[in-house]
């Protein structure tokens, strides 16, 4: 029985681990939420898709790029290294993914023709965390600058759709990495800012101590209803001993766990599993995102 069942004054409360992917599952559809970080064995997710292929073999050449020496880093290099280090699942077939290598190649060469090689980031695929009374959150920031006193949060984006400045003010992951850098560092940290690399569009928010203290305590309320959850699920759901896998019903717990079936089903890793996200939008082609792109949609 824990401290607060028992009423006891001063103990301290248990901390909600988390990442800001696990709060943004929580808020597009409980049901995901709990087959993917719940449910024990997790359920069969669907095929890979060929957009998070080209968005991981992007993001995996540009930081290895700013691991080369200074005098590597050219736009020629992060061509090479991406051509290498090329994912191919989920494309349609051999052909689909090397027009999309060739693609991603160029927005590669295009977006670090822009960079100085020697303006040497403070970060690249740095883990940052941080807690407050309620949570303990932790994130991975593309990268990480140092301009001036200050530090700036750099995301890179490879979807199909350009951001704006308003995407960047509204992103609760970018806040939370904002106000980790700043307290891991002792740096002020404000700016956010999403790079589009198909287009070379960067979207920018400058926020103020309040707007990043206002996500802060938007993730703050999301921890309280996914730990409320949690805890009604773990009542429920028998804790297997050391070395045992139990068979999990995976029987929708709707009360706790809602769909929340809309355009995004088509999308999800679970499909398979939710009736009513099938109902809601048939599942997409593992490469359907891609050739969206392709065609100009």
């Amino acid at each position: 029985m824990g401290a607060e069942q028992l009423g006891f004054e001063g103990m301290p409360r248990r901390l909600y681990s988390c990442t800001p992917s696990r709060l943004n599952t929580w808020l597009d559809c409980p049901r995901r939420y709990r087959m993917a970080y719940l449910d024990r064995p997790m359920p069969q997710k669907g095929p890979p898709w060929a957009h998070n292929s080209l968005g991981s073999s992007v993001h995996n050449a540009l930081a290895a790029w700013w691991r080369l020496p200074e005098h590597q880093r050219t736009p020629e290099a992060a061509g090479t290294l991406l051509a290498r280090g090329w994912l191919t699942e989920g494309f349609r077939d051999e052909e689909q993914s090397a027009y999309w290598r060739e693609r991603a190649r160029e927005m590669t060469e295009r977006y670090t023709a822009t960079l100085d090689p020697a303006d040497e980031p403070l970060g690249v695929e740095r883990t940052v965390a941080t807690r407050t009374d309620r949570i303990a959150v932790s994130g991975r920031i593309d990268r990480l600058d140092a301009r001036g006193t200050e530090l700036v949060v750099v995301d890179y984006k490879t979807g199909r759709h350009v951001l704006t400045s308003d995407d960047a003010r509204g992103s609760l992951a970018l806040a939370i990495y904002a106000v980790a850098a700043a307290r891991v560092l002792r740096r002020p940290c404000r700016r956010v800012e999403l790079h589009h690399l198909p287009s070379g569009e960067v979207a920018v928010w400058e926020h103020t101590d309040e707007s990043l203290q206002r996500h802060i305590r938007r993730a703050e309320q999301i921890a309280a209803e996914a730990a409320a959850a949690d805890e009604a699920y773990r009542a429920r759901v028998p804790k297997p001993r050391r070395g045992e896998a139990l068979p999990v019903d995976h029987a929708p717990h709707d009360e706790l766990f809602p769909p929340r079936p809309g355009t995004l089903c088509s999308w999800c890793d679970f499909a398979r599993h939710c009736p009513e996200g099938r109902e809601a939008a048939p599942r997409k082609e593992p490469w359907a995102a891609v050739e969206a792109a392709a065609r100009g949609d």
